[in-house]
């Protein structure tokens, strides 16, 4: 089936959707929202498969990180790939190898074959998310597409929000694996569902040749620039602090320079030569991965910009906060998804208003609003993070955090896509799922940094005054930074027992203490990002003022 047409021959107006049309929109989002849920799911039970796997700082980010970061390598492949073979016949492929790398991760039983089965369900997922969105955007057009990407956002925004608090309950009454285990019947019916009702739209390749050559160079662009935020703290961000090993090859300790910052050059090269290849691809008339003339849309361009400093605060959030309640304050994994599904109550509620204050502000005023309720929801979150702050009062900004990631979600997707051709949808649906998920790497990478580096500078220095000498206070703070604090409910659990003594409390209290003040400086950071979001959404505002004065003149 070709692209849907954007406007009735005879009446100029987009052609009405039929209920079958609204119902593959229901299959659709549920879809992307158990890739978005699993996304975020696994943040609350970290801790405990950090226990239970023995995992430290570096491999919990890793579980956390691969999964976007192959995403990020991976989608703008799969975007052309769906436009080529059809939409919904890559979602349906997606959803079965989204199960069976659910299924390898319920049975993982150390760090590499839980990452090895991540990396797995980002394969899946990389085929779903940029069919669906595509799909979504060729099938609504006109005053269509509004309440349709209201709908799509309002879900994305709760499968986000929802997440903490399933694997809270997944991981307190079953186990860890469940949540995991519940992919396998949820992608199942969704796989069903979608043969009867979702339209296999497509975009003929007019273009010979397959774009390997920008597969790879955007594969390794994005793979090592995240890579190296991630194993920076760990590994040098110049002098090597340890070891690299892969495959019997090692960059050991004793080199001249660390492999971190030869791989964020490499990462930034390769990206520079994928822009420059794509554009040579598109002058010889051959196929290219990435149609970088979606680019001179101002509206795509600012949107996408929007949309990556976004994920950046938002993912960083969502990786630090459970380490925060489980460790620092000594909540259950169910106790900790409560306090986080503070998100999703406001997201719910802001997600379905969010078509009536459009109607007011406009989409880009909407998504102003909904960023400028997430920047002050995280701001007085970290003025409020304390060693013993009452789980309750942290719920309070998440709340408005909340409000403010369901409008500003509702709306962003729409009014990115709003100005695009549906006969590229399909790369541009991918390039922007792209952006986001290496926003979403790239906010758990620096937030895991942030938190890696403010531990090395906060434990010092909570543990001057506990009386420990200066060999035990160095070793303590290293085992909480390598665990991501997890060392401090197993060192709670001794004091209270009696079993380290009567100078075991003082110590925990400052290793609490400590970890709770590298959290807000990780909370602090991901406020940047949202910022320079918030920033990068006037100047998508004032591109769609300009844009549709454009329309009107043209009309």
């Amino acid at each position: 089936m070709s692209p849907v047409a954007d406007s009735n021959p005879e009446t100029g107006e987009a052609p009405k959707p039929s209920s079958k049309d609204w119902l593959a929109l229901a299959v659709l989002a549920v879809g992307l929202g158990m890739i978005v849920l699993d996304g975020t799911i696994v943040g609350v039970a970290l801790p405990e498969i950090i226990s239970d796997l023995d995992l430290d700082l570096t491999e919990a980010q890793w579980v956390n990180s691969l999964y976007a970061v192959l995403l990020a390598a991976l989608l703008l492949s799969t975007g052309k790939l769906a436009d080529r073979w059809g939409r919904k016949v890559m979602f349906v492929v997606g959803l079965l190898v989204f199960v069976a790398g659910s299924l390898c991760a319920s049975l993982a039983v150390s760090a590499g074959p839980l990452i090895a089965a991540r990396a797995l369900q980002a394969v899946g997922a990389a085929f779903i998310m940029p069919s669906s969105l595509s799909t979504v955007n060729a099938v609504f057009r006109g005053k269509y597409r509004a309440p349709a990407f209201g709908v799509w956002g309002a879900v994305m925004s709760g499968a986000a929000a929802v997440g903490p608090l399933a694997g809270g309950a997944l991981t307190q009454w079953a186990s860890w694996p469940w949540i995991f285990l519940i992919n396998i019947p949820l992608g199942l019916v969704i796989a069903a569902a979608a043969i009867i009702t979702v339209p296999n739209t497509r975009n003929p390749e007019r273009r010979k040749g397959a774009d390997v050559d920008g597969a790879l160079l955007s594969a390794i662009g994005f793979g090592a620039l995240v890579f190296a935020v991630i194993e920076g703290p760990n590994l040098g961000w110049w002098t090597p602090q340890a070891d690299f090993s892969i495959g019997g090859w090692v960059w050991p300790q004793t080199a001249a320079i660390s492999i971190v910052p030869v791989t964020l050059l490499t990462g930034l090269v390769a990206i520079v030569l994928f822009g420059v290849w794509e554009r040579h691809r598109d002058k010889v008339q051959r196929s290219a991965l990435l149609n970088l003339d979606v680019f001179a849309v101002s509206t795509f361009s600012w949107g996408n910009l929007t949309a990556a400093m976004v994920a950046v605060g938002e993912f960083a959030i969502i990786f630090v906060l459970p380490l925060y309640l489980t460790n620092a304050l000594g909540l259950s994994l169910m106790g900790s998804g409560l306090i986080l599904a503070a998100m999703a109550v406001g997201a719910f509620f802001s997600g379905a208003s969010a078509r009536h204050l459009a109607a007011r502000f406009g989409a880009e005023g909407t998504v102003l609003i909904g960023l400028g309720l997430e920047v002050l929801g995280v701001l007085v979150l970290a003025l409020l993070l304390g060693p013993s702050t009452s789980g309750w009062i942290v719920a309070i900004p998440l709340v408005v955090y909340g409000l403010g990631l369901g409008l500003a979600s509702a709306q962003l997707t729409g009014t990115v896509l709003r100005d695009i051709p549906v006969d590229v949808s399909g790369q541009a649906s991918a390039t922007q799922s792209t952006v986001r998920q290496i926003g979403s790497a790239l906010g758990t990478a620096f937030a895991g940094a942030a938190l890696s580096v403010s531990l090395s500078l906060t434990m010092p220095a909570s543990l001057d005054g506990t009386g420990l000498g200066h060999d035990r206070a160095t070793q303590l703070a290293e085992a909480t930074r390598q665990s991501a604090g997890g060392t401090i409910p197993q060192l709670r659990q001794q004091a209270e027992s009696g079993h380290l003594g009567p100078n075991a409390q003082p110590m925990v209290d400052a290793l609490t203490s400590g970890f709770a003040d590298a959290v807000r400086w990780a909370l602090l950071v991901a406020t940047v990002f949202l910022i320079l979001g918030f920033i990068g959404s006037v100047k998508l505002r004032r591109a769609s003022t300009r844009s549709r004065a454009a329309s009107q003149e043209g009309a």
